[in-house]
C-alpha cells in the first residue's frame, strides 16, 4: 500500500504540491486530473524519486521510499516503473533493445556496458511486445514507429522492470483516440492481470472514468476531489478546473466506437517468428 503524508514540493517561492495525503490500496488503478500546472507530474516525479520532496513521508509496504538513497533507490526506480508522455526511447537503437533497457536495474553494472542481454532476457522482451500487440516492430528503429507504437514500447520496456507499481505521466496527451485507446487498454489489462498498482495522470474526463476505479482531482497542488467516477460531479469538475460555467467533456474525450482492433502495420519484420526476431 502507498501512503503519502503531507507531501509538500517547492521549487524556489513557487508551491507546486501542497501537503498532499492519501492512501493506494495495492492493485488500484488511479488516475489524476487537474489543469496543466495543478502538480499532477510533480506528484508522480515525487513518488518515483525524480523529484526530492520539500516535506512529507511517501511509504509503500512499510517502507519509507521518500528516503532512499543509493543502491536502495534504484531498487525503488526498478519497482516503481515510470512511463512518460514524451515515450523517452532511443529512437536510434530497434525496439526490442529499447524494451531490453527495462532490465538494466536488475543487471552487472559490466554486463549493461557490455550490453550483454541473455536468451531469457530476450524472450522476455518478445513476449512484453507480443502482448501489446507490436512483436514485428522489433527489429524496427524506434524512432521510425508511429507515437501509439513507440508508447506501447515504452509500456513493454516498463514491464520488463517487472515493477509493484506503474506510474504513467500523460500517456496519451499526444495520441490519436484509436492509438490513446489501445494504450489505456493495456494499461488496464496490466492492472487487472498482473495487480501492478497504475498510477496515471489524465486530462480526458471520459478516459478518467471509464479506465479508473479512483479518480484524485487537484487544484494549485492540492488534492481537491478523490473517489469513485459516479462521484465527480459537474460541482467536482468545476472545482478541479475552476470553471464557473463547467467543463462540457466532449470537448476532451477520447471516445471511439470500432467493431474490432484495428489491424496491424506492416513492417519488414511481419511475418517472421517472434523468437527469430530475438535473435534465437
Amino acid at each position: 500500500m502507498f501512503q503519502l503524508k503531507n507531501v509538500t514540493r517547492q521549487f524556489g517561492k513557487k508551491t507546486a504540491v501542497s501537503s498532499v495525503t492519501f492512501d493506494i490500496p495495492q492493485g488500484q488503478m488511479v488516475g489524476v486530473i487537474g489543469r496543466s500546472g495543478a502538480g499532477k507530474s510533480t506528484l508522480l516525479r515525487m513518488i518515483n524519486r525524480l523529484v526530492d520532496l520539500s516535506s512529507g513521508s511517501i511509504d509503500f509496504d512499510g517502507a519509507e521510499v521518500s528516503s532512499l538513497r543509493g543502491a536502495a533507490l534504484r531498487t525503488w526506480q526498478r519497482d516503481c516503473a515510470m512511463i512518460f508522455q514524451q515515450f523517452n526511447l532511443v529512437p536510434r537503437l530497434d525496439v526490442l533493445t529499447n524494451v531490453l533497457l527495462g532490465r538494466l536495474n536488475h543487471r552487472s553494472t559490466v554486463l549493461s556496458i557490455l550490453n550483454m542481454f541473455t536468451r531469457e532476457e530476450r524472450i522476455m522482451a518478445i513476449g512484453a511486445l507480443e502482448r501489446l500487440g507490436i512483436e514485428q516492430t522489433a527489429l524496427q528503429a524506434a524512432g521510425t514507429l508511429s507515437g501509439g507504437q513507440q508508447q506501447r514500447v515504452a509500456i513493454a520496456r516498463a514491464l520488463m522492470q517487472q515493477p509493484k507499481v506503474l506510474l504513467a505521466d500523460e500517456p496519451i496527451a499526444s495520441l490519436d483516440p484509436l492509438n490513446a485507446k489501445i494504450v489505456m487498454d493495456a494499461l488496464r489489462d496490466i492492472n487487472e492481470r498482473d495487480g501492478i498498482t497504475v498510477i496515471t495522470n489524465l486530462h480526458t474526463l471520459d478516459t478518467a472514468r471509464n479506465y479508473c476505479e479512483r479518480i484524485i482531482g487537484m487544484a494549485h497542488g492540492r488534492v481537491v476531489f478523490d473517489g469513485q467516477p459516479r462521484d465527480l460531479t459537474a460541482a467536482a469538475v468545476a472545482e478541479i478546473y475552476g470553471a464557473d460555467t463547467g467543463i462540457e467533456e466532449s470537448m476532451t474525450s477520447t471516445s471511439i466506437n470500432i467493431p474490432a482492433a484495428a489491424p496491424q502495420e506492416e513492417t519488414a519484420s511481419a511475418g517472421l517468428k517472434p523468437l527469430a526476431l530475438a535473435g534465437i
